[in-house]
């Protein structure tokens, strides 16, 4: 069976919030783990998909996580500039990864970015401990850009990666 990539629906945000969530959590990417604010944000699917594209992985009619687009101009993007695509809160359920789940996500929206005219590029932040991550993000071709990391908040350093398209 292949993973199918699509555009999360209203009955998957619920869920995919969950798995967005618990990646962070059981993964210790939140100084504050379950009274971390930014656990809110991650939950807020329906808050994402209103303000830019989010996407899913499924298998099976499984969801195995998801990822938001954000096109240039959305509000979402924290450090695209002009002629650049962003994507965040790329994220698997522990149990569903190693089957490629992760990339396929990140090769949709590498595919929606060079749809849309102008884009020159896709740039993404990352934190340090997310290594799986960052081992796709070089598989795929994107190279370190540490000029541009950045840190939304004292002492959480966000390291950042921009891939040519």
């Amino acid at each position: 069976m292949d993973i199918t990539i699509r555009a999360a629906l209203p009955a998957d945000y619920a869920e995919l919030g969950e798995i967005t969530a618990g990646a962070y959590l059981a993964d210790g990417h939140l100084d504050f783990g379950d009274g971390d604010p930014y656990l809110h944000t991650l939950r807020d699917v329906a808050g994402r998909a209103a303000r830019a594209e989010v996407l899913v992985a499924e298998l099976g009619g499984r969801l195995l996580g998801g990822v938001t687009f954000a096109a240039p101009g959305s509000p979402l993007a924290d450090i695209a500039g002009p002629g650049e695509a962003e994507f965040r809160m790329l994220a698997v359920a522990r149990e569903a990864r190693g089957q490629g789940a992760g990339e396929a996500l990140v090769r949709a929206c590498l595919e929606r970015a060079r749809a849309i005219e102008g884009v020159e590029a896709v740039v993404l932040s990352t934190q340090q401990g997310m290594e799986g991550a960052h081992r796709i993000y070089v598989r795929l071709g994107f190279t370190r850009t540490p000029e541009r990391d950045w840190a939304p908040i004292d002492d959480l350093l966000l390291l950042t990666y921009r891939l040519n398209l």
